[in-house]
């Protein structure tokens, strides 16, 4: 495969899900993806990094290089470590990163993720929970990633998704900065 790679698999993303869980209305703390991003409207998200808005400066936002850990994600320190930890066995800077749930039925329409911020970064989706029946597409390819499982992804390509399970899809997207 060109456009996938997996990385390693038997994350402990059980905890993760238990993290979620136990934050009130987490999926509705943050509603920018579906208000702002028209081609991911369907999906809802949990801000985990985020760009420094003060630094925009003109810019649009795919080129803002510079991210924090946002406010929310305070509330989800198990989940905050182990991006850490992984960004340090990746050997990667951390960047933007999000939780992103995909309910059944939905989608992610076709995009590619354009400008100097995606150009220098690697995106990693590493899957909380995904039944039979979620797809994610990168130019001709197309697979299923399975719960626990971390992937690099080539988000440069057009790429797609859908849920076409009867549970929802959940994946933890993270950009890191080679070192």
């Amino acid at each position: 495969m060109k456009n996938f790679k997996l990385i390693s698999s038997g994350h402990p993303v059980s905890t993760f899900l238990k993290e979620i869980e136990f934050v009130d209305n987490a999926w509705s703390l943050n509603q920018g993806r579906q208000s702002k991003v028209k081609v991911q409207r369907e999906a809802q998200a949990i801000p985990i990094r985020g760009m420094v808005k003060s630094k925009v400066a003109g810019r649009e936002s795919w080129d803002v290089h510079e991210s924090r850990f946002t406010t929310i994600s305070k509330q989800f320190p198990i989940i905050r470590a182990y991006l850490e930890g992984l960004a340090i066995s990746l050997n990667g800077e951390l960047s933007r990163s999000k939780i992103v749930r995909l309910k059944p039925g939905h989608a992610v329409y076709p995009h590619l993720d354009r400008g100097e911020y995606y150009r220098v970064r690697n995106r990693y989706h590493l899957v909380f929970d995904s039944k039979k029946g979620n797809i994610l597409k990168c130019g001709e390819e197309k697979c299923w990633l399975q719960p626990g499982e971390l992937w690099w992804f080539d988000n440069k390509e057009v790429h797609e998704a859908w849920n076409k399970s009867k549970a929802p899809r959940i994946h933890f997207i993270f950009d890191l900065l080679p070192r």
